[in-house]
């Protein structure tokens, strides 16, 4: 089995940062003047960045998914300097991945005398305090794996409340984006709406407000296989289904985002153009920004 990855060209790199944003998962950072692939891990080959750069120095490679070796990665981490290795294994701790941080450490002390720093400047720098990334590129703690603990009773959401219906509005079986087949008769002519699979548990008013008198499929982009699966179903959605209108329901948290994208991407490869409403919900429920794209 196969995975793909992106590759960076550092000779053509010229530390712009274009692509850092566009990385839903925050795996690109800006170290040393060029822009690095911190965490091969979280990379999950979607290509959201390519678009972004203006030199060419970022493409998709296919590797065989051979089992994730920490020892691997550090290998390659350490030539590319202090500043490289810190923000790997700061990514590690930021996404609970302890017993790869115990790894990557464990490399650095088992080969202590090659480097060309010191192993405690190292475990200072990842383990300091750092405030959340408030940017889009997720530089820091990423908020889609950050531990949220909140009682609902004690939320204002953010938004105008809207009275809400116990009654299911959901109109068809699969919902999930793999299982669907675009051709179905529920799908033709229908207003889509597309959301990110967290949403239906964050918002109260789901199915009274947001699925009523729509057909329906669920994605998660940052954990879902074979998105180039996505795009070629969402075209088919427009084109053979001939949907009339897509709503995309996405979470807050930045890798939310590239489901937009990938719908963003099937309307402009399309035959027909359909019109498309992007809502961000925020992780209390409320409505954070709601507009035609």
């Amino acid at each position: 089995m196969k995975r793909d990855i992106i590759k960076i060209d550092e000779d053509k790199c010229t530390g712009c940062g274009d692509c850092v944003p566009n990385c839903q998962e925050g795996a690109l950072q800006i170290i040393d003047g060029k822009v690095r692939l911190v965490s091969e891990l979280m990379c999950d080959g979607l290509g959201a960045c390519i678009g972004h750069c203006p030199e060419g120095a970022i493409t998709i490679e296919q590797r065989e998914a051979e089992p994730y070796d920490e020892v691997k990665v550090m290998e390659a981490m350490v030539p590319k300097g202090f500043n490289t290795v810190v923000a790997h294994l700061r990514h590690l701790k930021e996404h609970n991945e302890t017993t790869f941080l115990k790894q990557g450490m464990g490399y650095l002390v088992q080969n202590e005398t090659e480097l060309n720093f010191k192993i405690q400047n190292v475990k200072d720098a990842v383990h300091q305090t750092v405030a959340p990334a408030k940017t889009a590129g997720c530089g820091g703690g990423c908020p889609s794996s950050q531990t949220v603990v909140f009682d609902p009773s004690s939320l204002k959401p953010i938004g105008q409340a809207k009275a809400v219906s116990a009654e299911s509005q959901l109109r068809q079986w699969p919902v999930q984006l793999h299982l669907i087949n675009p051709v179905a008769v529920y799908f033709q002519g229908s207003d889509l709406l597309v959301a990110a699979d967290c949403s239906a548990f964050s918002l109260g008013d789901f199915h009274s407000n947001w699925l009523k008198n729509k057909s329906l499929v669920i994605a998660c982009p940052k954990l879902d296989q074979g998105k180039e699966i996505y795009l070629k179903k969402i075209m088919e959605l427009i084109d053979g289904s001939k949907v009339n209108t897509i709503t995309v329901l996405i979470m807050e948290v930045p890798c939310c985002g590239g489901l937009l994208q990938l719908v963003q991407m099937a309307v402009q490869r399309s035959v027909r153009k359909v019109p498309v409403k992007a809502v961000t919900v925020s992780i209390t429920g409320g409505i954070l920004d709601d507009q035609w794209v």
